[in-house]
């Protein structure tokens, strides 16, 4: 993978008719997606709104967004990297083999005709969810989307773009790029940034039990994490930064209550497609912001004696 071929979402309000929407649900989960965004604005190159527009839905079963699909590819569960490869070699030109491509619950006559319409179309946008990034491939799924989109680019302007969940998960990742030079899974026990999903991820951590600390800023992976990563939390001398009483905050040995951001305490945002929004706050909160608590966690640990034992921590931040 090498990098991503990205916009913002006033581009694509204003340039795309061809919109495929690959391991999500954005009728519930992102519920001003289509009207904001994407289907039914009106565009200054896509002046007709939705009936200039195709929309793609790729998923394992039929959800609501299926209802606002012109296309709605079902496919088998974990089959998403295969799906993704057959289309890439499709779309340039190279023989698949049929009985491997109807392993994904497709036919090759489907994916033949999804390739021609984002060749016919004058500005593309895929958009993936968790449903791709999460299940059976993680990484590599998210690396197959990336890298079809790129190749696109030889034939029409195309891009990609995750559908993030809660929280400021795309500022998580923004701020670790240019502070280390890569989104997640960074490990900087020998000084220096190292990057491998499925070694230093937080999940594969936790569910290997490699850590023996936690810090958890505004995030609650006790709700959303496989059953082995909650249980080695609860083990481990896990903090908590939280303006709420979370799933996590039950399991852990410490929970500060912090300020909201962005209701009570200032801050940036970052969108889904990494443009920065600054928060200023409305109200005042008696509580300190996440901000203040790490800096004095810092300088504690500062005043430490240099022999005092360091603990292998694991950072989670959304």
């Amino acid at each position: 993978m090498g990098g991503k071929i990205t916009c913002t979402l006033g581009e694509v309000k204003n340039r795309a008719d061809f919109i495929m929407y690959w391991g999500g649900n954005p009728a519930e989960c992102h519920p001003r997606h289509f009207t904001k965004y994407t289907l039914t604005q009106k565009g200054k190159f896509v002046p007709a709104g939705r009936k200039g527009r195709t929309m793609v839905l790729v998923d394992i079963r039929e959800t609501m967004s299926a209802k606002a699909a012109d296309i709605f590819l079902q496919i088998r569960p974990g089959k998403d990297f295969e799906m993704a490869t057959a289309l890439r070699a499709i779309v340039k030109g190279h023989p698949v083999d049929r009985a491997k491509v109807e392993e994904t619950g497709l036919t090759v006559e489907q994916l033949e005709d999804i390739a021609a319409r984002m060749k016919r179309a004058k500005f593309g946008v895929i958009f993936f969810g968790m449903g791709l990034s999460m299940t059976r491939g993680k990484h590599m799924n998210s690396g197959a989307i990336l890298t079809l989109a790129a190749e696109m680019n030889a034939f029409t302007k195309f891009v990609c773009m995750p559908m993030r969940g809660h929280g400021n998960v795309t500022g998580a990742d923004v701020v670790l790029r240019w502070t280390t030079g890569y989104p997640f899974g960074v490990n900087l026990a020998r000084g220096f940034p190292r990057f491998n999903p499925g070694e230093f991820s937080t999940i594969d951590l936790l569910v290997r039990g490699d850590n023996d600390a936690a810090l958890i800023l505004g995030a609650d992976p006790g709700a959303t994490m496989p059953q082995p990563a909650i249980e080695h939390l609860s083990r481990i001398p896990t903090i908590v930064l939280d303006p709420k009483v979370t799933h996590t905050s039950r399991l852990a040995k410490v929970h500060i209550t912090t300020a909201v951001t962005g209701v009570s305490a200032p801050g940036t945002a970052y969108r889904m497609d990494e443009i920065p929004m600054p928060l200023r706050p409305a109200l005042t909160s008696p509580y300190p912001t996440d901000e203040e608590v790490v800096r004095r966690i810092r300088q504690a640990l500062a005043a430490k004696p240099a022999w005092y034992p360091a603990p292998n921590l694991t950072l989670t931040v959304a």
